[in-house]
């Protein structure tokens, strides 16, 4: 799917990517927006006539790597990074330890040691989210599907209560919540049989079927919540009741599959968009990692963020889908380059990158807390203890669309983060700010354990 990445967008004002091409002085300059659902919400702000190319230059620009950019960088852009850089370095942050990459469309702003895979930390996560996109569909939703192997008579299942899973990574207590509640308008307060679990099931990360089927025997009955559980509950809609639906057998896993049951009930996960989202916002390591083990595991991971973002596969290594842990190493480079490669990929979905992470001034919960990040600025931020990165892009006036990341290593991680959000302010004030961005989203709030996506199959 995200062969589109690789793809050269439609070149016009009205839609698709916006991609201006100039020439001056008989030289192909290439200043290339990549951000077709954010430069939507430029493009009332940036007049701009259709380009036609010659079809031998376009040729050309389209088998250009992303990492043969020219090498002169901008100087006043550069001269601030290196203020930056001196300014850690006089509280003991080393220079080898730091890494910068600052880019508008094919020109680099600024740099330091932008090559260098450094640790990353949820960098890894960008990653993650390719692998995840190159395996389901932005629209892409899990179904767990409820079944009875015997008949419904006052309020009591006489058999058996039958749950097949498809692998969905995000079936958390607040779905298994509103699950036990669909059970009980359906009328079943009580199961006489067993809690059969069937196919790839899991429930709260949790990947063993049979812990998985406790978690969720346990979740259908209020009376036997633990204290983590009720606060999932306390996190849901008011009015959200608890579910009362006792198993009175075990819990068992089917090693063959049940040919003799009633659907009862067909859940919908969330769509695979919101499911990266919720990943990104909260940088979610156990949902990352979830992904991670259903799409091969970190080394495919790897190479298929590589392949995708045009670096070479040395500037991406990664041990997991997450992020934890000093030897994931990403360059700067490639972890802009991974953003882009991410947007190009979106734009035939009518969606951007914006409906996959957080953006400034629009997000305040998860990593967004206490960040002074410019409104306006789509990000990926990523910490460990002794690593706090920042990633993204900055819409400006002067430059249109900066992409950056920059990796701190380090004991200071709260002098990191305000460092790198100072370091994007001041950049935005040489550049100019754009009045009313991000007014118009795809994204809608998710709403954890909504009963909509439960859908009755049977009727009582």
């Amino acid at each position: 799917m995200l062969e589109y990445a690789r793809q050269l967008p439609t070149i016009n004002h009205y839609g698709g990517t916006l991609v201006m091409l100039q020439k001056f002085n008989s030289k192909l300059v290439l200043p290339i927006f990549l951000a077709s659902g954010l430069i939507a919400l430029l493009r009332s702000v940036w007049a701009m006539m259709p380009v036609t190319l010659d079809q031998v230059e376009l040729m050309a620009w389209q088998d250009l790597p992303l990492f043969a950019l020219p090498p002169e960088p901008d100087p006043a852009a550069q001269e601030i990074v290196e203020q930056y850089l001196e300014q850690l370095s006089s509280k003991g942050a080393l220079p080898q330890n730091q890494g910068v990459w600052i880019q508008s469309g094919m020109r680099r702003l600024a740099t330091h040691q932008s090559k260098v895979p450094l640790p990353a930390a949820s960098f890894t996560k960008i990653a993650t989210t390719i692998a995840a996109l190159e395996q389901w569909e932005p629209s892409h939703r899990f179904e767990t599907l409820v079944s009875a192997t015997g008949s419904l008579k006052d309020g009591v299942l006489q058999g058996d209560l039958v749950i097949t899973g498809s692998g969905d990574p995000f079936l958390i207590w607040q779905e298994a919540i509103a699950l036990g509640n669909s059970l009980n308008q359906l009328g079943i307060r009580r199961v006489s049989g067993n809690l059969v679990i069937s196919g790839d099931f899991y429930l709260n990360y949790e990947r063993n079927p049979e812990i998985a089927g406790q978690l969720l025997r346990q979740s259908i009955n209020g009376q036997a919540w633990s204290q983590v559980i009720a606060a999932g509950h306390r996190s849901m809609l008011p009015e959200t009741p608890k579910p009362q639906v006792m198993i009175d057998g075990d819990v068992k896993v089917a090693t063959s599959p049940i040919a003799q049951k009633l659907l009862l009930l067909r859940h919908w996960s969330l769509s695979m968009t919101q499911i990266l989202r919720e990943m990104n916002i909260y940088s979610n390591n156990e949902l990352a990692q979830m992904l991670a083990q259903a799409v091969g595991g970190a080394e495919v991971i790897s190479q298929l963020a590589a392949q995708h973002a045009g670096v070479p596969d040395q500037e991406i290594q990664l041990i997991n889908g997450s992020g934890l842990g000093v030897d994931n190493r990403i360059s700067t480079r490639a972890a802009s380059a991974m953003f882009m490669a991410l947007e190009r990929f979106l734009e035939p979905h009518q969606l951007s990158i914006i409906d996959i992470f957080p953006v400034a001034g629009r997000d305040h919960d998860g990593t967004m807390l206490a960040r002074q990040i410019p409104v306006g600025t789509t990000v990926k931020t990523g910490t460990l203890r002794e690593v706090s990165a920042l990633t993204g892009v900055m819409p400006t006036r002067d430059q249109g669309l900066v992409w950056f990341a920059i990796i701190n290593g380090g004991w200071d991680i709260g002098n990191f983060r305000l460092q790198q959000d100072k370091l994007l302010e001041k950049l935005l004030q040489k550049w100019g700010t754009i009045p009313e961005l991000n007014k118009s989203t795809n994204y809608k709030p998710v709403l954890l354990g909504d009963p909509q996506r439960n859908e009755q199959i049977f009727i009582p």
